[in-house]
């Protein structure tokens, strides 16, 4: 069994997935995570279908420096948001996962980090 950064309070009412070295924007994943973070799964996977259907949109909190503004986000308090159509659909894969591992299921963590990068060489003129 893996390691989660967090332990849920009731374990046995509870399920976990996780993804790793996704091909995924990690911004507009850890701003998905953080919409649905909290809700009813049920409740997360409806709101997730309405926002691929540019129906409902995801509010951008953190990363919205050059975001822009949508009457959509006014529900959650903002004017930035978006439909990041590729996290949403990563984040419902996870949902799915979870779901199939428990019966009941409230998403109550998130964790998005930035995928491994390379470290590039530099040519060196010497002389």
């Amino acid at each position: 069994m893996t390691r989660y950064s967090a332990v849920p309070a009731n374990p046995d009412r509870s399920a976990s997935a996780r993804g790793s070295y996704l091909r995924v924007s990690f911004k507009n994943t850890r701003e998905t995570a953080q919409a649905v973070n909290g809700w009813n799964l049920k409740k997360a996977q409806q709101y997730l279908d309405q926002v691929l259907d540019h129906k409902r949109a995801i509010p951008f909190r953190r990363f919205n420096s050059s975001i822009g503004r949508t009457g959509q986000g006014k529900e959650f308090g903002t004017d930035k948001a978006r439909w990041p159509a590729k996290s949403v659909k990563f984040i419902q894969d996870l949902l799915k996962n979870a779901e199939s591992n428990a019966e009941v299921c409230i998403f109550f963590h998130k964790k998005s980090s930035g995928k491994k990068t390379m470290k590039r060489s530099r040519q060196m003129f010497l002389g």
